[in-house]
């Protein structure tokens, strides 16, 4: 059986306007970058709002919730190191309060649960998620659970 090391897999490189995204993801909360000019929500971060063009922003806390819009299950994986967790989803979720922002993750069973925990015939775009927190390779990461009906 062949084991999974974090320096294997694909991490997050947090870059100077993305950094608060991580910070706050650590703290287990998911929080996005708001324009504090014209008040519209943005992501991935950047330093210049592409609406009003204002460089005045702040980090708001999100519920969490959100909607699949989208996912696919890799065949075959891309990386050796997720072969051993086939077959695994990529979800994206659009947010319950800014369906225009979308941000891509798994769909596990429970936080720490093995990316494959999901059964992939519960998969459905428009199901209802929430975002939950992991530690993986020193830095935790957002991924989704089915919200409970």
């Amino acid at each position: 059986m062949t084991t999974t090391s974090p320096e294997d897999l694909l991490l997050p490189v947090p870059d100077e306007d993305g950094a608060p995204f991580w910070e706050y993801a650590a703290r287990g909360e998911l929080r996005v970058q708001a324009c504090t000019d014209c008040g519209r929500l943005r992501f991935p971060p950047r330093p210049c709002c592409p609406h009003c063009r204002s460089f005045a922003s702040e980090w708001r806390l999100m519920s969490g919730r959100g909607r699949i819009w989208s996912y696919v299950q890799p065949h075959p994986p891309l990386l050796p190191a997720y072969a051993a967790q086939a077959p695994y989803n990529v979800v994206l979720v659009e947010l319950a309060e800014a369906p225009h922002i979308r941000l891509a993750g798994n769909l596990v069973t429970s936080p720490d649960a093995p990316l494959n925990s999901m059964d992939p015939a519960r998969l459905r775009i428009g199901a209802r998620v929430q975002a939950v927190f992991t530690e993986t390779g020193g830095v935790t990461v957002p991924r989704w659970i089915l919200e409970k009906s």
